[in-house]
């Protein structure tokens, strides 16, 4: 596979951070052949910090942001451009209800920005959006 600029779900991070064995072979290898090309939201952040918040993780905010920066990863804000491109989301008729915040700015991140979205999400599926990778 050629080398693609990836923007990272944050349970793809989580995962790493955490060394959970639920991350898959195919997404270590799709990291590893695009490591310098891996981009982090500053939503997935803030989404970790909530969590941490309400006792749903162990690593707050600035937890994930150390390790982010420590493994080389880009940030990227969120901009105007990425909360314009929310409403090109369109979800198919008979997909399941998608109602993360998160998750959609994510999605409209990449798509703004030309970059494939790497996720473990099934419910990504609803949106055809050919930069979304399932691994």
């Amino acid at each position: 596979m050629k080398k693609d600029f990836l923007l990272l779900d944050t349970h793809i991070i989580l995962w790493m951070l955490s060394g959970d064995e639920k991350l898959s072979q195919r997404a270590r290898k799709l990291i590893s052949e695009n490591i310098d090309s891996i981009y982090y939201s500053i939503a997935s952040m803030w989404e970790t910090q909530i969590k941490h918040g309400r006792k749903k993780l162990s690593f707050s905010g600035i937890d994930f942001l150390h390790y982010c920066e420590q493994s080389g990863f880009h940030k990227l804000p969120i901009d105007d451009l990425h909360v314009a491109a929310l409403a090109g989301l369109v979800r198919d008729e008979n997909a399941p209800p998608h109602s993360d915040p998160f998750d959609r700015i994510l999605l409209s991140q990449a798509k703004a920005e030309g970059f494939h979205f790497v996720t473990h999400d099934p419910l990504f599926r609803g949106y055809n959006e050919n930069c979304v990778i399932e691994v």
